[in-house]
């Protein structure tokens, strides 16, 4: 995306947070651990891992779709819808709004993916490898496509406005949201819930463990010894209208979106531009368009996957931004106890931006035990920091070369 400055005659504010991770099924106790350091990481449980050389995961337990859906049955949906619709209806509780509340028509919905319903493929494969397709269910094609996720919250929400699905895989909650953002602005919808879901699955981990990317024991971004990345899985949702919207109805507001950059690095299905030139250039452009400079920044929200080229060159493009305050600003991962939950980290990681701007603490990055020259930055390691934010960035890098950045900020700002 050109680094222009967005229209900012209409301002939009976040005024609701849902979450469901591998800490908690809520967003307030996913944020209370989160600020503990808690880790939501250990050996995986929803399938057998026996014959992976590392079998570590950052699984959600505990969850019970059931309670979370009005207009569904848990066997309609697929595992990410589940984990979609209990985050939006958190959210949208958050935010102080009921079903009743909402106007039919002027409520979107926008949610991210990188796998879209993983499960229902798996399910689909192992029938047809042990003959016994005739036992697929007739419910198999309303839960596997896809673009099920975000309907599934348009029908719980009862949501008659613009309804997508971004598939832009682990920056598609940024993206998201960045397209509620522009959704709002232009007038298509008064409120709009935006996020990103994904489900723990053979498919995705399989993938990962071909790339040789899964840390053997545990996730630790930014340090001299990291091995990797931990897939996990979850969904967050973010109550988005604007700002006259909100003071109207008496809304708490947590954050205003200041506004957001895209871009591609156009070099590598799977690999960052050696020199973090793509998501430099988003960084750049969401800083253009929210009119912000980098020196009122007050928190990054690291993509931090804990591979070792990864967080090189995120740590390249953090020091290309902003130059010498680079060593200063605070920066951390909570991918180190959460893993990486797929389309929905970028949203999980939203929603943790909103929650430092609101309070004014920072999550760390744990397991960060030797610092690595290569990574020269304040990496927030392994407790908890109170700190001022009047401003937070939000990075998310994917495959395909997507990097989208989103800024949040403080109202009074």
């Amino acid at each position: 995306m050109a680094a222009r400055r967005q229209d900012r005659g209409t301002r939009i504010v976040v005024t609701g947070l849902g979450a469901v991770t591998p800490l908690a099924a809520g967003m307030a106790e996913s944020w209370r651990r989160l600020l503990a350091g808690d880790s939501g990481i250990g050996p995986v449980r929803s399938f057998d891992a026996s014959r992976f050389p590392s079998r570590l995961g950052a699984e959600v337990h505990g969850f019970e779709p059931a309670l979370s859906l009005r207009r569904h049955r848990p066997d309609e949906l697929g595992r990410a819808s589940q984990l979609a619709v209990a985050a939006a209806r958190e959210a949208v509780a958050d935010a102080g709004l009921a079903a009743a509340d909402l106007p039919f028509e002027r409520v979107g919905v926008a949610m991210g993916t990188t796998s879209g319903e993983p499960r229902e493929v798996e399910e689909l494969d192992d029938l047809w490898l042990a003959g016994a397709l005739a036992e697929l269910g007739p419910g198999f094609l309303r839960r596997y496509p896809c673009h099920a996720i975000a309907s599934a919250v348009a029908a719980e929400l009862g949501a008659g406005g613009p309804v997508v699905l971004l598939p832009t895989a682990c920056a598609a909650g940024n993206y998201a949201i960045a397209w509620a953002f522009d959704a709002l602005r232009r007038g298509r919808a008064e409120l709009m819930v935006a996020g990103g879901a994904d489900a723990f699955s053979r498919i995705t981990y399989t993938g990962f463990a071909r790339l040789g990317a899964i840390a053997p024991e545990r996730c630790q971004p930014f340090d001299k010894n990291r091995k990797g990345m931990v897939p996990g899985e979850g969904a967050a949702a973010l109550v988005l209208e604007t700002l006259a919207h909100a003071e109207a109805r008496g809304a708490r507001v947590l954050a205003e979106v200041a506004g957001y950059g895209l871009s591609c690095d156009a070099h590598h299905m799977t690999a960052s531009h050696p020199e973090g030139d793509g998501p430099a250039r988003a960084m750049e452009a969401a800083l253009a368009a929210s009119g912000l400079d980098a020196a009122r920044i007050g928190y990054v929200s690291a993509h931090g996957t804990g591979t070792p080229t990864n967080d090189k060159l995120e740590t390249l493009a953090v020091q290309r931004v902003f130059g010498e305050r680079a060593r200063r600003v605070p920066v951390s991962s909570i991918k180190s106890m959460i893993g990486h939950t797929m389309g929905a980290a970028s949203a999980i990681e939203a929603a943790v931006c909103c929650l430092a701007v609101a309070e004014g603490r920072i999550p760390p990055t744990i397991n960060h035990e030797e610092p690595d020259p290569a990574c020269d930055l304040d990496v927030v390691p392994n407790r908890m920091r109170e700190a001022p934010v009047e401003a937070a960035m939000n990075n998310a890098y994917a495959f395909g070369g997507n990097n989208a950045t989103v800024i949040f900020r403080r109202v009074d700002a």
